[in-house]
Protein backbone atom coordinates (compact mmCIF):
# COMPACT_ATOMS: atom_id res chain seq x y z
CA UNK A 1 0.00 0.00 0.00
CA UNK A 2 1.44 3.51 -1.10
CA UNK A 3 0.38 6.59 0.91
CA UNK A 4 0.05 9.73 -1.42
CA UNK A 5 -0.17 13.04 -0.65
CA UNK A 6 -0.24 16.77 -2.38
CA UNK A 7 1.06 19.50 -1.14
CA UNK A 8 0.28 23.16 -1.63
CA UNK A 9 -3.37 22.61 -3.72
CA UNK A 10 -4.91 25.42 -1.49
CA UNK A 11 -4.28 29.33 -2.59
CA UNK A 12 -5.02 30.45 1.42
CA UNK A 13 -2.72 27.61 3.07
CA UNK A 14 -0.10 28.09 0.59
CA UNK A 15 -0.02 32.12 1.06
CA UNK A 16 0.30 31.31 5.13
CA UNK A 17 2.60 29.10 4.38
CA UNK A 18 4.90 30.14 1.81
CA UNK A 19 3.82 33.88 0.89
CA UNK A 20 2.28 33.27 -2.55
CA UNK A 21 -1.33 32.52 -3.70
CA UNK A 22 0.13 31.17 -7.01
CA UNK A 23 -0.48 27.77 -8.02
CA UNK A 24 2.99 25.20 -8.76
CA UNK A 25 3.76 24.68 -12.01
CA UNK A 26 2.89 20.44 -11.50
CA UNK A 27 1.55 18.68 -8.49
CA UNK A 28 3.50 18.86 -5.38
CA UNK A 29 3.60 14.89 -4.61
CA UNK A 30 5.26 13.17 -1.63
CA UNK A 31 4.55 10.01 0.09
CA UNK A 32 4.28 8.42 3.51
CA UNK A 33 5.44 5.03 4.84
CA UNK A 34 3.17 2.87 5.47
CA UNK A 35 3.51 2.74 9.01
CA UNK A 36 2.58 6.24 9.20
CA UNK A 37 -1.08 4.70 8.77
CA UNK A 38 -3.08 5.66 11.57
CA UNK A 39 -6.95 4.32 11.50
CA UNK A 40 -9.69 2.88 13.76
CA UNK A 41 -10.34 5.65 16.21
CA UNK A 42 -6.93 4.80 17.84
CA UNK A 43 -5.15 7.36 19.16
CA UNK A 44 -2.23 9.81 18.00
CA UNK A 45 0.66 9.54 19.74
CA UNK A 46 2.50 13.07 19.77
CA UNK A 47 6.14 12.51 19.27
CA UNK A 48 7.79 14.36 21.98
CA UNK A 49 11.57 14.93 19.99
CA UNK A 50 10.14 15.93 17.07
CA UNK A 51 8.99 19.29 18.16
CA UNK A 52 6.10 21.25 17.00
CA UNK A 53 3.10 18.89 15.51
CA UNK A 54 0.60 20.38 13.29
CA UNK A 55 -2.72 19.00 12.02
CA UNK A 56 -3.43 19.09 8.16
CA UNK A 57 -7.15 17.97 8.03
CA UNK A 58 -7.44 16.68 4.25
CA UNK A 59 -10.14 14.79 1.90
CA UNK A 60 -8.39 11.29 1.33
CA UNK A 61 -9.43 9.11 -1.62
CA UNK A 62 -9.15 5.26 -1.57
CA UNK A 63 -7.89 3.46 -4.73
CA UNK A 64 -9.67 0.31 -6.26
CA UNK A 65 -8.17 -0.77 -9.19
CA UNK A 66 -4.65 -1.61 -10.76
CA UNK A 67 -3.49 1.32 -12.82
CA UNK A 68 -0.94 3.15 -15.15
CA UNK A 69 -0.33 6.16 -17.42
CA UNK A 70 -4.37 6.82 -16.64
CA UNK A 71 -6.37 9.55 -18.61
CA UNK A 72 -7.52 12.18 -16.48
CA UNK A 73 -11.15 11.27 -18.72
CA UNK A 74 -11.35 7.92 -16.90
CA UNK A 75 -9.04 8.46 -13.60
CA UNK A 76 -13.14 8.78 -11.75
CA UNK A 77 -12.85 4.34 -12.02
CA UNK A 78 -9.69 4.41 -10.34
CA UNK A 79 -11.35 5.03 -6.77
CA UNK A 80 -14.31 4.32 -4.65
CA UNK A 81 -14.38 6.12 -1.21
CA UNK A 82 -13.93 9.21 0.71
CA UNK A 83 -12.83 10.25 3.95
CA UNK A 84 -11.47 12.81 6.13
CA UNK A 85 -7.41 12.17 6.95
CA UNK A 86 -5.39 14.22 9.07
CA UNK A 87 -1.43 14.85 7.37
CA UNK A 88 0.63 15.54 10.56
CA UNK A 89 3.27 17.49 10.18
CA UNK A 90 6.87 17.97 12.19
CA UNK A 91 6.83 21.78 11.09
CA UNK A 92 9.79 23.51 12.51
CA UNK A 93 11.70 19.97 11.32
CA UNK A 94 10.02 20.28 8.17
CA UNK A 95 11.10 24.07 7.33
CA UNK A 96 14.60 23.22 9.09
CA UNK A 97 14.93 20.84 5.93
CA UNK A 98 13.32 22.37 3.69
CA UNK A 99 15.95 25.81 4.16
CA UNK A 100 18.89 23.22 4.11
CA UNK A 101 17.74 21.53 0.47
CA UNK A 102 17.06 18.20 1.91
CA UNK A 103 14.12 16.31 1.82
CA UNK A 104 11.53 16.45 4.63
CA UNK A 105 10.02 13.28 4.37
CA UNK A 106 10.45 12.40 8.06
CA UNK A 107 8.85 15.79 8.69
CA UNK A 108 5.54 14.01 7.59
CA UNK A 109 6.00 10.48 7.18
CA UNK A 110 6.93 9.40 10.42
CA UNK A 111 4.53 6.87 12.42
CA UNK A 112 0.86 7.66 12.76
CA UNK A 113 1.35 10.97 10.78
CA UNK A 114 -1.44 9.36 8.13
CA UNK A 115 -4.83 9.59 10.04
CA UNK A 116 -7.66 8.16 8.27
CA UNK A 117 -11.46 7.94 8.89
CA UNK A 118 -13.90 5.94 8.25
CA UNK A 119 -14.44 5.55 4.37
CA UNK A 120 -17.88 6.43 2.42
CA UNK A 121 -18.74 5.36 -1.09
CA UNK A 122 -18.48 7.79 -3.34
CA UNK A 123 -22.28 6.82 -4.56
CA UNK A 124 -22.98 8.32 -0.92
CA UNK A 125 -21.90 11.70 -1.56
CA UNK A 126 -21.61 14.70 -3.87
CA UNK A 127 -18.91 15.22 -6.32
CA UNK A 128 -15.58 15.12 -5.26
CA UNK A 129 -14.93 18.43 -5.97
CA UNK A 130 -17.81 19.61 -4.65
CA UNK A 131 -17.53 18.20 -1.21
CA UNK A 132 -16.92 20.41 2.17
CA UNK A 133 -15.20 19.61 5.25
CA UNK A 134 -14.12 20.84 8.32
CA UNK A 135 -12.43 19.85 11.34
CA UNK A 136 -13.29 19.83 14.49
CA UNK A 137 -11.23 19.72 17.94
CA UNK A 138 -12.50 19.74 21.48
CA UNK A 139 -15.66 20.47 19.97
CA UNK A 140 -14.69 23.97 18.25
CA UNK A 141 -13.91 24.28 14.20
CA UNK A 142 -10.67 24.64 13.35
CA UNK A 143 -10.68 24.25 9.93
CA UNK A 144 -13.03 23.89 7.39
CA UNK A 145 -12.16 23.33 3.69
CA UNK A 146 -14.46 22.94 -0.11
CA UNK A 147 -12.72 20.35 -2.54
CA UNK A 148 -13.56 23.13 -5.27
CA UNK A 149 -11.17 25.25 -4.45
CA UNK A 150 -8.46 22.69 -4.92
CA UNK A 151 -6.03 23.77 -7.37
CA UNK A 152 -5.47 20.53 -9.02
CA UNK A 153 -8.83 18.33 -9.07
CA UNK A 154 -8.63 15.03 -7.86
CA UNK A 155 -9.06 13.30 -11.53
CA UNK A 156 -5.59 15.88 -12.42
CA UNK A 157 -3.31 14.09 -9.84
CA UNK A 158 -4.30 10.69 -10.43
CA UNK A 159 -3.49 11.15 -14.20
CA UNK A 160 -0.02 12.86 -13.00
CA UNK A 161 0.98 10.39 -10.38
CA UNK A 162 -0.24 7.23 -12.78
CA UNK A 163 2.95 8.73 -14.88
CA UNK A 164 5.08 7.86 -12.04
CA UNK A 165 3.93 4.77 -10.25
CA UNK A 166 1.45 2.09 -10.64
CA UNK A 167 -1.62 2.53 -8.70
CA UNK A 168 -2.44 -0.57 -6.96
CA UNK A 169 -6.04 -1.41 -4.82
CA UNK A 170 -5.92 -0.39 -1.41
CA UNK A 171 -3.82 3.56 -2.12
CA UNK A 172 -4.36 6.00 -0.72
CA UNK A 173 -4.16 10.17 -1.69
CA UNK A 174 -4.14 12.55 0.42
CA UNK A 175 -5.67 15.59 -1.64
CA UNK A 176 -3.94 18.85 -0.07
CA UNK A 177 -5.01 20.81 2.97
CA UNK A 178 -7.24 24.49 3.29
CA UNK A 179 -6.06 27.27 5.12
CA UNK A 180 -5.94 26.75 9.02
CA UNK A 181 -3.74 24.68 10.15
CA UNK A 182 -2.54 24.75 13.55
CA UNK A 183 -0.30 22.49 16.48
CA UNK A 184 -2.24 19.55 18.60
CA UNK A 185 -1.68 18.78 21.96
CA UNK A 186 -1.82 16.10 24.69
CA UNK A 187 -5.46 15.70 25.59
CA UNK A 188 -6.61 17.02 21.67
CA UNK A 189 -9.96 15.49 20.90
CA UNK A 190 -9.88 15.13 17.08
CA UNK A 191 -13.70 14.95 14.98
CA UNK A 192 -13.36 15.19 11.15
CA UNK A 193 -16.48 15.44 9.03
CA UNK A 194 -17.25 15.13 5.40
CA UNK A 195 -20.06 17.31 4.43
CA UNK A 196 -22.06 17.19 7.86
CA UNK A 197 -21.34 12.82 8.33
CA UNK A 198 -18.58 12.47 10.95
CA UNK A 199 -16.03 9.68 9.94
CA UNK A 200 -13.32 10.75 12.30
CA UNK A 201 -12.90 10.80 16.27
CA UNK A 202 -9.99 9.94 17.83
CA UNK A 203 -7.65 11.44 20.97
CA UNK A 204 -4.24 13.09 21.34
CA UNK A 205 -1.28 11.29 23.94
Amino acid sequence: MKIFAIGMNYALHNKALHGTLSKPEEPVIFLKADTALLKDHKPFFIPDHMGSIEYEAEVVVRICRLGKNIPERFAHRYYDAYTVGIDFTAREMQRKLASQGKPWDIAKGFDGAACVGEWVSKEKLPDIQRLRFHLDINGKEVQQGYTGDMFYKVDEIIAYISQFYTLKTGDILYTGTPTGVGPVHIDDHMEGFIEERKVLDFNCK
